[in-house]
């Protein structure tokens, strides 16, 4: 494999971390428009009131007392998530995946372990503590749908739901991956807690590459399926849905989360206002380079017309490779 250096880095268009933070999310994304995406619940609501499917909300909990609602909030529903509406990194999201058959009040965790009732309504008294979210301020407890999986990404998923991130610039998707989740995740598609991130081609809808502890990789630790040359199926749809939540927004540099349902399609999962980098290792693309191709394009443009101009834009963007 060959290694790269700072300068070679540079030269090749890939952001840092430093540069992300000074010259795209904060030139890019005005501070009043953050509560937008930080807070679940009004994310939630401004998808649905412009038509874009999301999760299903079963309850939410503001006080600890609220908590005794919980066999009432999910009766008849064996399978649920629990998450902070102010939430960050996937910390504090707790995803139900049915009742034990042989342990009475049991519920079985997503990593397969059990938990009691009364473990979910204190975990729940936790987040609304603030334990979870941002600031450490108080918080909501959400009770939300639990999405069943599209069956593409089965073979290369331990147990957990796969979602995919669309970093979105100025409304133009500008790069992709999808978060496939490990045993060492628990389940969760969360990179920093050890889920795989495999590149999307944008214009084929394609894997290209994987990311495990950010170091490159072709196959999922777990099952040893490849996480390479998967086509992810409605793929222009969820372009469309990507670039429609910076018309939602307005946060020129943003993140966008998606899950693919078995019964219900794509639905928008979040949306994030400071997206990290490792998708660039998972493309083998420099998002600097990328974001070039757009910043001077007109971001009021609709919609189709966006999304045109980014696959014509596309088509002779080198990549990275090798590199580590």
């Amino acid at each position: 494999m060959m290694l790269r250096s700072p300068r070679q880095l540079r030269e090749l268009g890939v952001l840092g971390m430093n540069e992300r933070n000074a010259n795209f999310v904060q030139r890019f994304n005005e501070r009043r428009l953050y509560p937008l995406v930080d807070d679940k619940l009004q994310t939630k609501r401004l998808a649905l009131a412009a038509g874009i499917a999301v999760p299903e909300l079963y309850g939410v909990m503001e006080t600890p007392g609220d908590t005794a609602r919980l066999a009432e909030l999910v009766a008849n529903r064996d399978e649920f998530v629990i998450k902070p509406a102010h939430g960050s990194g996937g910390d504090g999201i707790m995803v139900v995946s049915g009742q034990s058959a042989r342990r009475r009040g049991q519920y079985r965790l997503m990593d397969g372990s059990f938990i009691s009732e009364a473990g979910i309504r204190y975990h729940a008294t936790n987040i609304i503590s603030g334990r979870y979210s941002l600031g450490g301020h108080r918080d909501q407890a959400m009770i939300e749908y639990c999405v069943q999986p599209d069956p593409v990404f089965a073979e290369a998923t331990y147990r957990g739901v796969p979602d995919i991130r669309v970093l979105v610039f100025r409304g133009y998707p500008a790069m992709a991956m999808v978060r496939l989740p490990t045993r060492q995740s628990h389940g969760k598609a969360n990179l920093h807690q050890g889920a795989i991130g495999a590149g999307i081609d944008l214009l084929s809808g394609r894997t290209v590459n994987g990311v495990f502890q950010n170091q490159p990789t072709d196959e999922h630790p777990d099952t040893g399926a490849p996480v390479v040359d998967i086509q992810v199926p409605h793929w222009n749809m969820l372009l469309e849905l990507a670039a429609r939540c910076y018309d939602l927004t307005e946060l020129g540099y943003l993140g966008v989360d998606l899950v693919l349902d078995r019964d219900h399609g794509p639905l928008i999962l979040e949306l994030n206002a400071r997206p990290g980098l490792s998708i660039q290792i998972a493309n083998r693309a420099g998002l600097r380079r990328r974001f070039g191709l757009f910043v001077e394009q007109p971001d009021k443009r609709p919609v189709a017309d966006r999304l045109a101009y980014m696959r014509a834009a596309l088509h002779d963007e080198p990549s990275l490779s090798p590199v580590a």
